[in-house]
């Protein structure tokens, strides 16, 4: 698959790993930085979705709730949850990938530098995640230097999946080295782990912006397979 995406905000909040290893499947392993387990929420939006070499792609926003995991050799992203205002590509990706899809009700409006996101989920599992912000970015782009948190959080070129065999996969993403910026956020709801019943720290979240990005996913490959 390639794909666009526009306007990608990463909020992270560090959490204790025991709240977050009950939820992990068997198989992969949290992965930490300085002994704290990380949750990320991830509003963007996605143009050119599409299979590789096919003439056109569907846009649409999309956001997702993520932790970070390994297998030996491979770090990876864990996704809790991943809502999109598309209910053909929550299918699909829900087939293909075995990923956990929802449907949600999605507004994204900008103006100037800033961004206005406002996602409500409509498929009753789940029921309750909502997400309202407005954020822009802060100084200018920069790359994430080698053993820092911004790099540990942001250049993750793997994602894992149960699939719906409950067999555990993984598919490589390949982009360029995200050109961060730091980022300004008003955060006005945001129930996205209520359905996990994780409760985020009271304190600001670390906020990362990226204004544009080129990306292919490959297919799920069986981690036991390797």
């Amino acid at each position: 698959m390639t794909m666009h995406w526009h306007d990608l905000l990463f909020l992270h909040w560090p959490v204790r790993p025991e709240v977050i290893r009950p939820l992990i499947p068997k198989g992969l392993e949290l992965e930490t930085f300085d002994g704290s387990a990380w949750i990320g929420i991830v509003p963007f939006r996605m143009t050119g979705v599409r299979p590789r070499y096919f003439p056109a792609g569907l846009a649409f926003p999309e956001i997702n709730v993520r932790t970070y995991v390994w297998t030996p050799g491979r770090s990876g992203v864990w996704f809790f949850s991943l809502d999109a205002s598309n209910r053909l590509v929550v299918k699909a990706a829900r087939l293909s990938y075995g990923l956990p899809y929802y449907n949600a009700r999605i507004t994204v409006r900008s103006d100037f530098e800033n961004v206005h996101y406002q996602s409500s989920r409509v498929d009753k599992p789940g029921a309750g995640a909502e997400f309202q912000a407005s954020y822009k970015p802060a100084g200018p782009v920069y790359r994430s230097a080698p053993e820092t948190l911004d790099r540990w959080l942001t250049d993750r070129y793997c994602l894992y999946s149960l699939g719906r065999t409950g067999r555990l996969g993984y598919a490589e993403i390949h982009h360029a080295p995200w050109p961060l910026q730091r980022a300004v956020v008003e955060l006005r709801v945001n129930t996205m782990t209520n359905p996990l019943e994780i409760t985020l720290p009271d304190t600001p979240p670390l906020a990362h912006f990226a204004r544009y990005l080129e990306v292919v996913a490959w297919r799920i490959v069986p981690v036991d397979a390797d």
